[in-house]
């Protein structure tokens, strides 16, 4: 039987003149998983941090077991079983799996009157947990040499490792393949059986649908609505969320690419051969090529070696007939070219500067004569740059000398692609460019491309979301194993199910035409 675990009431958030929080109410209860739904920017982690002890609340009060607070730090949430999975990575790369697991809280045997590390009780524990999860790494493995899909599931581990009663998971899937997203559900309903309470946050209302029991919506600040998941509809979750409708599928704008081909690749193959192998398209002027495919297929092993990051073995890329090969990620921006890449927080932007800095900082660097080593700046070109960026694209921020880790996850988006746009590039590439980021977020994004497509730029698109990929693209390469398997016009004939089948393994037993 539920029992009611947390009460947050009238919880406010002031940082600054800024009012991320203004009242908001939250009743958790014991065997069951609540969604707590919004747009980004509405203040679901914000209130995450207030309950895991990251913020102190500017009002309300927390009860926890009966027991009122005005506001925990992190050691008492810890000691009252809250653990929280955040959407951005908090693993140490130059430490172990096993290391980053038990980082703050290793465990300790006395031998012979000696403290020492119980490393045999770390092993096994944390064996016994990634099992659980349905992943086989090794512990003694160094993070930094892991994929993002594999990091997400060792963060997830870490606190599930821990003994907690109330987890929150931010986004937990962002990163996962289908089925490590059924492994993990697995292990969500174990412990929602276990008398534990999940506080779910995602922008995926299918998987809130599947997963989870009750549901709490945040917008602007506050609480605006709660209730059972299976009471409501995804079209009322979106009004609630976002005050309008949207469209379930955003429409192509009606535009024609021209028969130019501004950029192609030629014969492309990296160091790792199973990730790009004699790799050939080509890219019109005003056109978006979406790149479909399962999660480790090599799609952005592709991109990095394309821009530059990777080391290539061989081939050839150009951009108007001329090639422009580029041997670093520098010669790539010098020579046209844009990257959006699909770790936002890990390379996407410097989290110690400002937006205006974030947003400049490309520009200048693509004008510079000397990589920016002599360390001139001009101020206020950087803040025309900014300014104009911020209009255009729509950044929502009090200000652009604010830092950009105080901007939601959308608009820390608009912010990356306003510094490559401010580049004027000939050729953009968008590696998940959704990736946690609310519906209403992701149409804008959408409309972004459309625009710049428009404008008669080229663009790459990675993308897991197929849905998304089919209502963005005009053509879509499905890649498999290192290579582009097929390349689809995208039609209103085109299903789900055809790029699929395609991007499956030939060992898989399927059968192409």
């Amino acid at each position: 039987m539920s029992e009611l675990l947390v009460k947050m009431q009238g919880i406010a958030k002031n940082f600054g003149v800024v009012q991320a929080l203004k009242k908001v109410d939250l009743d958790i209860y014991t065997h069951e998983i609540h969604a707590l739904l919004g747009e980004n920017g509405a203040g679901k982690s914000t209130l995450m941090k207030a309950l895991s002890g990251l913020h102190r609340p500017s009002a309300g009060e927390i009860i926890i077991k009966e027991k009122s607070y005005s506001y925990l730090d992190h050691k008492t949430a810890a000691e009252l079983g809250i653990g929280i999975i955040y959407q951005e990575l908090s693993l140490i790369d130059e430490l172990s799996v096993l290391e980053n697991l038990y980082i703050g809280r290793l465990p300790y045997k006395t031998v012979c009157g000696i403290r020492l590390v119980d490393w045999q009780k770390m092993r096994k524990q944390a064996a016994i947990t990634l099992l659980r999860l349905g992943i086989k790494v090794d512990l003694d493995e160094k993070v930094a040499n892991l994929s993002i899909s594999y990091k997400q599931m060792v963060e997830i581990a870490k606190v599930l490792i821990s003994d907690v009663n109330i987890i929150i998971m931010d986004e937990p899937t962002s990163s996962l393949t289908n089925t490590e997203i059924e492994f993990l559900f697995v292990v969500m309903r174990q412990l929602k059986a276990d008398g534990k309470a999940i506080i779910y946050i995602s922008h995926k209302l299918n998987e809130i649908r599947q997963i989870c029991d009750r549901y709490t919506v945040l917008k602007d600040g506050s609480s605006v609505a709660s209730g059972m998941i299976s009471n409501v509809s995804n079209d009322d979750i979106i009004k609630l969320m976002v005050g309008r409708e949207l469209q379930s599928r955003f429409t192509i704008a009606s535009h024609k690419s021209s028969n130019e081909i501004i950029f192609s690749v030629q014969n492309l193959t990296s160091k790792k051969i199973r990730q790009v192998n004699d790799v050939s398209f080509e890219l019109k002027k005003g056109e978006i090529l979406g790149f479909a495919g399962l999660v480790g297929s090599g799609r952005t092993e592709l991109m990095n070696c394309i821009f530059g990051v990777d080391r290539k073995v061989r081939g050839k890329v150009y951009l108007y007939q001329q090639e422009i090969t580029p041997d670093s990620p520098f010669q790539a921006v010098k020579r046209g070219m844009a990257y959006i890449t699909e770790n936002r927080r890990g390379n996407g932007f410097f989290a110690n500067f400002s937006i205006q800095q974030n947003i400049a900082i490309s520009k200048s660097l693509k004008a510079s004569k000397f990589r920016g080593t002599l360390g001139f700046i001009n101020f206020s070109l950087e803040q025309e740059i900014a300014e104009q960026q911020q209009q255009n694209l729509q950044i929502k921020c009090s200000s652009i000398k604010q830092n950009i880790t105080e901007l939601s996850g959308g608009n820390q988006q608009k912010v990356i692609i306003g510094k490559w746009i401010a580049c004027q590039p000939d050729v953009l590439i968008f590696d998940e460019p959704t990736r946690g980021i609310d519906v209403g977020a992701k149409a804008e994004i959408y409309k972004i491309m459309r625009e710049l497509a428009a404008a008669g730029k080229a663009i790459l698109m990675v993308s897991s979301e197929l849905p998304e990929i089919m209502a963005v693209c005009d053509r879509i390469a499905v890649y498999r194993e290192g290579r582009i398997a097929t390349i689809l016009e995208n039609t209103d004939l085109l299903s789900e199910e055809q790029i699929m089948k395609y991007a499956f393994p030939i060992t898989s037993g399927v059968v192409y035409e």
